[in-house]
């Protein structure tokens, strides 16, 4: 690290305004960050957190020229005045999107590609160095489209360290990881802050992470930083945080309800502390008799079928890699399903095959009693919607409303404006039907690309990652379309790291790992399994391993269910309790 520069960011009066808008999207921002800091940027999507962060490495105001007013330096460095290569040497920035930010061939290339662009002759001892501190090495040979998730996240954040800069900005690190990679990724940032003294910024939605891991946090609303608090005394702030659609920790909001004072807990451990006089003298336990599924007690055909199915893709290094392996999976009417596993496990792999895109190698997959492997997308996408991880690649024209109506022509459907005007009432998109889908907030883009999919009629709709990256304001308005979308179709299958989600909405919850099926069950059966979950790279949401802790079985699912179960603890006796 070069020591003649203080590693401090120091925010000034900062106004932006992006070309042909007539509003700032910063104004006014004023914020400190001292060298060494770990530090978690929130707020609501379209706040302004992410450009008030791209200010520090220069993007703003270099690379997007807007109107840009106030004074930002960095590690000393004046942006305004400072190149973003010269910035680039002090700051180091993985974006959300950091597959993109990946572009050379191989591992080894890709973190040597700043260091041979400065013409520093160490960047090979740089390469090795930097990747035996993220606990990659023996990857330098890789393709970078061979890795998996996590695995190319940790280069990317590799690819920034290169430089050795002072300062590490980090865009959602958790946003497109399953739970023990993302968990992963903030142990090397710890890492990197409290050992090799980086300043660590990260914007992130996901307060559990924010709370186990940040020394302090900055509210951005309204273009204005709020406050900038330690990190306990901002998760205390629920108020705030909700008016910018920040979602508290579970542990905070159960606390908020059960207990009295405004110190309250954060985490699991500081909850199972605070909750323990309020748990039942004798935990509720059950003989871990399981329902079975009602749908396949009923003798009821699947919707969905798969049987025996395997699926591999090619690699130049490593052979076949197996994506699905020999899985058998019968999906039936009217069921909530979700799917989750690790990065790799084959969620988006099965979406596929379903929707007919792609073809086993292997097996059978059949969709209403229809021969997915032999049928043509086009045919299968009357009785099937998928809703793609990136909802903006479904926006070809410059409106919702056209959008909806090219796919319906394009296909050949009768009524196109009477399906059209169904679908705009039905997913309450008037506000929205005459605005450009590319160009709106992420939540709005997956309501509006349900609707292209709902305004044929489905039977079926595939949702793949749908609260990705997302706000609570967002993340419940995906909610909300997701059970208006269950009111006009039989069943509804999610792939997802969203725990959360899956406790609080599924009926049933399928575990991958690997290509296979190695958990199946409603969310309380699952989610009880502690090894199952652990083999397949998950963890439970917050309020349930809370709920472990304090000795509840079968442990509450949502903060509602737990309230519950621990008022009746306070207010009743043990035995009463119990019943």
């Amino acid at each position: 690290m070069d020591e003649t520069h203080d590693a401090a960011i120091v925010v000034d009066d900062l106004s932006f305004r992006y070309p042909g808008t007539d509003e700032n999207v910063l104004d006014g921002a004023d914020v400190t960050i001292e060298p060494g800091e770990f530090v978690a940027v929130v707020g609501g999507n379209g706040s302004g957190k992410t450009t008030l962060c791209k200010s520090f490495n220069g993007i703003i105001p270099h690379f997007y020229e807007g109107t840009f007013d106030g004074r930002v330096t960095v590690a000393g460095l004046d942006i305004a005045s400072s190149s973003v290569a010269e910035l680039s040497q002090h700051v180091g920035y993985v974006f959300q999107e950091f597959d993109n930010q990946l572009v050379n061939p191989t591992v080894f290339e890709e973190v040597a590609f700043a260091p041979l662009n400065y013409g520093l002759e160490d960047y090979r001892e740089r390469v090795h160095r930097t990747l035996d501190l993220l606990d990659l090495d023996g990857l330098e040979d890789r393709f970078i489209w061979e890795l998996s998730g996590g695995q190319k996240h940790l280069v990317a954040l590799a690819a920034a360290l290169s430089l050795d800069p002072e300062i590490l900005v980090v865009d959602e690190p958790a946003a497109q990881l399953d739970p023990v990679n993302a968990r992963s990724t903030y142990e090397h940032l710890t890492d990197l802050n409290a050992d090799h003294g980086k300043t660590v910024v990260t914007i992130e939605h996901h307060t559990e992470f924010i709370a186990e891991y940040c020394e302090s946090v900055v509210l951005v609303a309204d273009g204005a930083v709020e406050w900038k608090l330690p990190v306990e005394d901002a998760l205390n702030r629920l108020d705030d945080l909700r008016a910018q659609d920040v979602h508290p920790p579970q542990v905070t909001r159960v606390a908020e309800q059960v207990c009295d004072g405004d110190d309250l807990p954060v985490t699991v451990a500081d909850g199972a502390a605070r909750f323990a006089d309020r748990a039942p003298a004798e935990s509720v336990r059950t003989d871990g008799a399981v329902e079975p599924s009602p749908a396949a007690d009923a003798g009821r055909e699947p919707v969905i079928s798969l049987t025996d199915v395997s699926h591999s893709y090619e690699t130049l290094r490593e052979g076949t890699r197996q994506a699905l392996d020999g899985l058998s999976l019968d999906l039936y009417p009217d069921e909530r399903v979700v799917l989750v596993g690790s990065n790799g496990a084959g969620k988006s792999t099965l979406l596929r095959l379903v929707t007919g895109i792609e073809s086993a190698d292997a097996g059978e997959v059949t969709v209403d009693g229809v021969d997915a492997g032999s049928a043509l997308p086009e045919t299968l996408a009357d009785d099937v919607v998928y809703v793609h991880q990136n909802p903006e690649e479904m926006f070809i024209e410059d409106e919702v409303r056209a959008d909806v109506a090219h796919y319906l022509r394009d296909r050949g459907y009768p009524d196109v404006e009477q399906r059209v005007d169904d679908v705009i009432e039905f997913l309450d998109l008037d506000a929205l039907q005459h605005r450009d889908g590319r160009l709106l907030s992420v939540g709005q883009q997956r309501r509006a690309s349900l609707a292209i999919g709902l305004a044929t009629d489905p039977s079926i709709v595939l949702l793949d990652e749908p609260t990705g990256s997302l706000d609570l304001a967002s993340r419940e308005e995906v909610g909300r379309t997701i059970d208006r979308a269950g009111q006009r179709v039989e069943t509804v299958v999610v792939a997802t790291h969203d725990l959360e989600l899956a406790a609080s909405w599924a009926t049933r919850v399928v575990v991958l790992d690997e290509g296979r099926v190695i958990a199946d069950g409603p969310p309380e059966t699952v989610f009880s399994d502690a090894e199952t979950l652990e083999r397949a790279s998950l963890r439970p949401p917050q309020v349930v391993r809370l709920s472990e802790r304090l000795g509840l079985s079968p442990a509450p699912l949502t903060v509602t269910d737990l309230v519950s179960r621990l008022g009746t603890a306070e207010s009743a006796p043990p035995a009463e309790a119990e019943r």
